[in-house]
């Protein structure tokens, strides 16, 4: 924060600064800034001449190594943030691997090199060009301001936080007047970006559009594609920028063409008498020129606002049937999927679950993991002797002491006693003081002639092990034979 201030203030302060000192053949700054394409030199930089005026040479030195300092300060800071966005795209494998690398120092030196190089070249494409390539990274920056201002505004509403909604809120406002300042030409202010900047905003987001289409084909897991007003919005700006471009260009062709003319003219009549009245008239008609064009450009934009508001509308209430209609399907999926005596998994979820287990292992990308069979002891015992309601109860409780155990995995009853669970992450890594508790509780409601349960376990073995069912019948195995020992230790357990 401290930072932002004072480098805030330090431009306040420079541009103040400029503003107060102009040479004298100038009757106010606003006549010297309009006049700065015709001027050379430190008048030609308002910026030096103000500190020429006021310290001398000295002052111009102290600019530079000032702006030396500003140069090499945002090369490191950008250097370093870049450096760890690539590294946190190579993470989410976005980009290449290699460039999560981290070297002793905990720095993503690959992303580092990535930068230098794709840098080094730019000086040599001359300034002109680099100023293109400066005006597309403001517009970059802007839409990425505003979109995690539009965020933080919609994070804060839904957390009721007023002061993070309207700072967010303040933060969106004040993207959209720059986003504006800087892709309408000439409306608020007689500058305006290069038609070639335009045109390389076009390039690279198409090329963005190009890489994103390669990262959503590789995209197995479907992380990336849901939010397709994003989508929408930036290929309206991609329309709206070659249109703008086009403008620009035009624009161009025609200051180009009267200014040949006029070298025409002169040269077809060398011995005319130059009449500055001529001039000032070319420079009128140029100027009525561009406010047409300017109030062109603001009517079609103020249609294709409008067009893409209502298109954007129409698309939000479309989505919002859409989402409630996949609710209504999710509820009705997951009933299907759902045993409706215990409430777990049912045995089609299982089946489903273990197809897509087989996929992974076919594709080598299947992580560790354990099946852990369940059979509920006593089950005919409890139906012959209370009847099916005491049965279902009983199941019911095995159910419930077969998910304390194994909170963080998903539990399927894939039969009228038996149970199955897929281990994985935290489970997987306490998998046997798991499994010895459920045992040892087992062994302990034998004698207080509560449920009993009987479970095997099986790991899943790299080269030995071609499907789930494999590792299946292994548990299985193992289970059968707990079942044996429970049933030894006491009657109730017998079937």
């Amino acid at each position: 924060v401290i930072a932002v201030i004072s480098t805030t203030l330090l431009y306040i302060f420079v541009t103040v600064l400029s503003v107060t000192a102009y040479p004298p053949e100038y009757a106010s700054w606003m006549e010297y800034i309009s006049d700065l394409k015709h001027l050379d030199g430190i008048k030609g930089l308002p910026a030096f001449y103000a500190a020429n005026y006021y310290l001398g040479g000295n002052g111009v030195t102290i600019l530079i190594l000032s702006l030396l300092c500003l140069i090499i300060t945002s090369l490191l800071g950008n250097t370093f943030a870049l450096s760890r966005l690539i590294y946190a795209l190579a993470k989410d494998d976005i980009v290449h691997r290699k460039f999560s690398f981290l070297n002793k120092k905990n720095i993503p030196q690959n992303a580092v090199w990535l930068i230098v190089l794709l840098s080094l070249p730019v000086p040599f494409l001359g300034r002109t060009a680099v100023g293109w390539i400066v005006d597309v990274t403001t517009i970059g920056a802007t839409i990425i301001y505003g979109f995690v201002s539009a965020c933080a505004w919609n994070a804060a509403r839904r957390m009721e936080d007023q002061l993070e909604k309207w700072t967010g809120l303040i933060g969106l406002i004040t993207m959209i007047i720059f986003g504006l300042m800087l892709l309408l030409p000439n409306l608020f202010s007689t500058g305006s970006m290069e038609p070639e900047s335009y045109f390389l905003f076009t390039v690279w987001a198409l090329f963005g559009f190009l890489y994103f289409r390669n990262l959503l084909r590789k995209d197995d897991t479907k992380r990336f594609g849901k939010s397709i007003i994003v989508w929408i919005g930036l290929l309206s700006l991609v329309l709206y920028t070659s249109l703008v471009w086009m403008s620009q260009s035009t624009m161009s062709s025609t200051r180009k063409a009267m200014k040949n003319l006029q070298t025409y003219y002169s040269q077809l009549h060398p011995n005319a008498e130059y009449h500055e009245e001529e001039e000032k008239f070319i420079m009128q008609e140029m100027r009525e020129l561009q406010r047409t064009n300017v109030k062109s450009m603001t009517v079609v934009v103020g249609l294709f606002s409008m067009s893409l508001f209502t298109l954007l509308n129409i698309y939000s209430l479309m989505r919002r049937r859409a989402d409630e209609s996949e609710q209504e399907l999710g509820i009705v999926r997951s009933m299907a999927r759902t045993d409706p005596l215990t409430g777990v998994k049912n045995k089609q979820a299982y089946v489903e679950k273990e197809k897509f287990l087989n996929t992974q292992l076919e594709r080598g990308e299947a992580e560790s993991f354990a099946v852990v069979v369940c059979d509920v002891n006593g089950l005919k015992y409890i139906n012959d002797t209370y009847g099916h309601k005491a049965g279902d109860e009983y199941i019911c409780a095995a159910c419930r002491m077969i998910c304390e155990f194994y909170e963080h995995s998903p539990v399927f009853r894939i039969g009228g006693d038996e149970f199955v669970v897929i281990l994985t992450g935290r489970d997987y890594e306490n998998r046997f003081q798991i499994l010895k508790a459920l045992i040892r509780r087992s062994e302990e409601n034998i004698e207080m002639e509560e449920v009993v349960v009987s479970a095997g376990m099986a790991d899943y073995n790299t080269g030995k092990d071609t499907t789930v069912h494999d590792v299946f019948e292994r548990a299985d195995t193992l289970m059968y034979q707990k079942k044996k020992e429970l049933k030894s230790k006491g009657a109730r357990t017998r079937d």
